[in-house]
């Protein structure tokens, strides 16, 4: 699918004015204020009042929030309600929930537990199958692995990995992390005050980045800091 034009704009000023293609999994890397959680939000249709937006895609299915498309936010502590057991905040058969979490290969007796009875990973894991319940066409994660520990991150990155290759899903992974990026993206897709300075093969941008600020994020990542430049 391409995103052919993203465009947000406040009042006169113009935040993000950017484009790219999601072939099978795009990574969105940017220093904060970049634009790229913005970007995220507007095809999410969650923009703050008084933001507008120009979307122009092509694609195989319209971008629908909670049909077509699915998020996977950053911290899993508090994505769910803490006072409600998992099973109350699935909104999906006891069938489909059973079967999604055997895909993300949770037992399906956590589902009758409180989150705070689960660890960050076991958490994400739910969280993912709860994005999972519509059959999503495209992914949207939005740092997914900032809150956990580097054990639980890899297995996190490799599970969203094997999900894609049995479900089909198409990826926009939003993260400062290189790191996560380049375990599980093909391409990547690099933002600075809003436009595009670098795009192509994930692999090679790693490896011949052309410009300096690219460098600067690669040089500053492989940790799970954000950071100012």
């Amino acid at each position: 699918m391409k995103i052919k034009k993203l465009h947000i704009s406040y009042q006169n000023d113009t935040l993000v004015d950017i484009a790219f293609d999601i072939n099978t999994s795009l990574a969105l890397v940017g220093q904060s204020g970049s634009g790229k959680s913005l970007s995220l939000k507007a095809l999410l249709g969650m923009l703050p009042d008084g933001m507008k937006i120009q979307l122009e895609f092509e694609s195989p299915f319209e971008l629908s929030n909670g049909k077509t498309l699915a998020f996977v936010p950053q911290n899993p502590f508090t994505a769910l309600s803490p006072l409600t057991k998992i099973s109350k905040q699935f909104f999906a058969s006891d069938a489909k929930m059973r079967e999604l979490f055997e895909k993300v290969g949770l037992d399906y007796e956590l589902s009758k537990r409180f989150p705070p009875e689960l660890s960050g990973g076991q958490l994400q894991r739910v969280i993912i199958a709860m994005a999972l319940s519509s059959d999503p066409r495209l992914l949207l994660l939005d740092e997914p692995t900032t809150a956990l520990d580097p054990k639980n991150r890899e297995v996190i990155i490799e599970l969203l990995k094997d999900l894609q290759k049995k479900m089909g899903f198409k990826m926009l992974f939003v993260t400062h992390d290189m790191k996560s990026a380049s375990d599980l993206c093909e391409d990547i897709c690099v933002i600075k005050n809003g436009k595009v300075v670098e795009y192509g093969a994930l692999s090679k941008v790693l490896n011949q980045p052309k410009e300096e600020y690219t460098k600067v994020l690669i040089s500053s990542n492989f940790s799970n800091r954000e950071f100012r430049i």
